[in-house]
Formats: structure tokens, C-alpha cells, sequence
């Protein structure tokens, strides 16, 4: 029973972070309101979520082979601080440019957090059941992730002023940080020493250049999804953007039930069947998503899609790291260098929204899940 109640003391910190990991994704939410309040263009806005997803490539590489000499904990602490301290940038100066400012603290933050708290994790679970706290992660990460666009909405409505979610993203931030610092986690040592020759060395092996490039659609799709949701709603249907951030809301809860699900039944189900029928119905969905009728069949078709891909990253990601265990600090730099992908997709679909219209931009979307539905065929050949 002491053991047990130490690895719980363990684990809570842990898994906190993920609720500070949740909170890049209010840029979904962010972008459609500083839009609206600097009267941005499509290229403008998504310009946002570049701010905070460019790091992913910059430093997810650099802060594997720092963790490897310094350890996790101490850096996904000083990833905690660096989420702290942009969230408070909004309260002295808003403007454009401050915002930005404000992503590029919470996207630096972010990729420290997402690079060491994977493998963290995986010192304090058994590998058996490593996939099935991967998805208790990530269901986490979409309860964080859900709350934001709700408490956006209740800022706004109570105090008129949205800017206030990141007032409660701070301090929530800083107790996390203070709760993991005093907790002692026992990490388990790289069986090579970490550097950047070693680690772009993996992409030469066709297995993990494959799955990396998998994290980067699938990162894709996601932020794609998150931050042109409310464009979807507003162009196709004419509502308002308050109504239209429901959207957003709706795409997190399918998320959150999603990961919940992973989490209880990944253990106990085939990992490679349950990862393609995900990502075949993640294509289908996004399909009857681009011809809905009316705002009501596309809100389904969004609870759909969240439902369905929300396992896509902690499959790929689990299933990878299983299979090379001892290279988990390189291969979690480079998928998390992956996560660029966010900064990637949403751009070019703010492009093609541009020249011809949002319909044809979350098709988009449809290639990056088909490309996911390949990678079981490599799973199984290199299983």
C-alpha cells in the first residue's frame, strides 16, 4: 500500500503538467478574437498559431539532448516558467505585437514540456501500460483544452474582458511548477549519449522518419481544426463568432471523450487495428464535415472528428517509443520537433481560404488523415 501511495505522489504531478500542456490550444480561441479586435486578415491571424508552433521545430531537438544531460523534471520545470511568464504579457501591454509575444513565451514553454513530459511519464508508469496512460495524458491535455474557448466565454460574459483566461493560466501554472519541484521522480538514464548527430542520425531509419512525419499531420489536423472552426461556421453558415466558438468547444469535448476511452481501452485492445480504423474514420468525417448542410450537422460531424483522431498522437507516439526504448529522449525531440506542424498547416489553409474558400482548405485536413491510415501498413511491417 506505501508503494502505491508513493507511485500515486508521483504520478499527480505528472499529470498536472498536462493540464499546462493544454493550454497552447487556447490560441484556437485567441485567434478568432484578436482578429476581430485588430481586424486582422486570414494570413494575419494564423500567423498566431505559428508564433507558438515554430518552436516545436526550433528547440524540440535541443531540449531532448538537455533533458538527457540535466534531466526531465528540471527541464519541464523551466518549460512551466516560461508558460507562466508569457501568460501574463496580454495584462501589461495589448496589442498585436504583444500578443504575439505572449505565443512565443507559451509556444517556447509548450515544446520544453511536451519534449520532457512523455518520456517523464513513461519512468513513472510500467511499459505495459504506457499507450493507456498516454491517452490519460492526452484526456488531460483536452480537459484543459476544452475549458479554455468555456472560459473565454465566461470571462467575456461576467467581466467583458476575454484576456483574463490567461490570468487563471498563469497561477495555475506556477502551483503546478511548485508541486512537481518538491516531488522526487527516480528517471531512467538514455542508453546513448544524446546530440544532435544521434538524433537526426534516427531520421535515416525509415521507421522513424515515417512516424515523425506522422506527428507532424497529425498535429496538423488538429491545430488545423482548432483554429479555423470558427472561419468553418462563420463563411459556411453566417453566425456569430461567440456562436461559432461553441464549435471549438464541441471539437475539445469529442477529444476529452475520446482519450478518456483510449485510456480504458488501449490497454486491453489491439494498438494497430485501433489506429486505423481511427484515422479511416477521421477521413470520412472530415469529408461529410466539408458538405454539411447547416451549422447543427457540421457541429456533429466536428464531435465526430475530435472523437475519432483523438487518439491518433499518443498511438503513434506510444507505439514508436515502445519499440526503441532506449533512444526515448531523441525520438520524443524529434516527434515533438514534429509538432511544427501546427505552425505549418493552418498557414497554408488560411492560404487557400483566401483564394478559394474554406471548403477547399479543410481538404487539406483530408490528406494529412490519410497519410495516417499508411502508417499502420509501416507498423505492421516493422511489428
Amino acid at each position: 500500500m506505501a508503494n502505491n501511495q508513493l507511485k500515486i505522489k508521483v504520478l499527480l504531478p505528472v499529470l498536472l503538467c498536462y493540464i499546462v500542456m493544454g493550454f497552447v490550444d487556447i490560441v484556437g480561441v485567441s485567434t478568432g478574437y484578436a482578429q476581430r479586435d485588430f481586424d486582422l486578415s486570414p494570413e494575419l491571424a494564423q500567423l498566431i498559431p505559428s508564433m507558438v508552433f515554430i518552436w516545436f521545430f526550433v528547440l524540440s531537438i535541443p531540449v531532448g539532448i538537455l533533458q538527457n544531460n540535466y534531466g526531465k523534471r528540471k527541464l519541464l520545470l523551466s518549460g512551466i516558467g516560461f508558460t507562466a511568464i508569457g501568460m501574463f504579457i496580454p495584462f501589461a501591454v495589448y496589442t498585436y505585437t504583444s500578443l504575439l509575444g505572449c505565443f512565443v513565451l507559451l509556444g517556447i514553454g509548450n515544446t520544453i514540456i511536451q519534449v520532457a513530459s512523455n518520456p517523464l511519464l513513461q519512468d513513472v508508469v510500467s511499459k505495459e501500460k504506457f499507450s493507456s496512460f498516454m491517452s490519460l495524458s492526452q484526456f488531460i491535455k483536452a480537459v484543459s483544452s476544452l475549458l479554455g474557448p468555456i472560459m473565454v466565454t465566461y470571462m467575456v460574459t461576467e467581466f467583458g474582458d476575454w484576456k483574463l483566461v490567461f490570468l487563471v493560466y498563469g497561477v495555475t501554472s506556477i502551483i503546478t511548477g511548485v508541486w512537481l519541484a518538491i516531488t522526487p521522480i527516480v528517471e531512467t538514464k538514455s542508453t546513448v549519449k544524446a546530440s544532435f548527430k544521434t538524433s537526426f542520425n534516427l531520421l535515416k531509419n525509415p521507421f522513424v522518419a515515417s512516424m515523425v512525419l506522422a506527428i507532424f499531420l497529425i498535429v496538423g489536423l488538429d491545430v488545423g481544426m482548432n483554429t479555423n472552426i470558427q472561419s468553418l461556421l462563420v463563411q459556411r453558415f453566417d453566425i456569430s463568432l461567440e456562436s461559432a466558438s461553441l464549435g471549438i468547444s464541441i471539437y475539445f469535448s469529442a477529444l476529452m471523450v475520446s482519450r478518456l476511452l483510449g485510456a480504458l481501452l488501449l490497454a486491453r485492445l489491439d494498438n494497430l487495428r485501433f489506429l486505423l480504423w481511427s484515422a479511416l474514420l477521421t477521413v470520412i468525417f472530415l469529408i461529410l464535415l466539408i458538405f454539411s448542410q447547416n451549422s447543427v450537422i457540421a457541429n456533429i460531424f466536428i464531435f465526430l472528428i475530435g472523437l475519432s483522431s483523438g487518439n491518433l498522437f499518443p498511438l503513434i507516439f506510444s507505439l514508436t517509443i515502445n519499440k526503441m526504448p532506449g533512444r526515448s529522449n531523441e525520438i520524443s525531440g524529434l516527434m515533438i520537433m514534429a509538432v511544427v506542424g501546427g505552425a505549418i498547416i493552418p498557414p497554408i489553409m488560411g492560404f487557400i481560404n483566401s483564394l478559394a474558400g474554406i471548403e477547399l482548405s479543410f481538404g487539406l485536413l483530408v490528406l494529412c488523415s490519410l497519410y495516417v491510415v499508411f502508417t499502420y501498413f509501416i507498423l505492421k511491417k516493422y511489428s
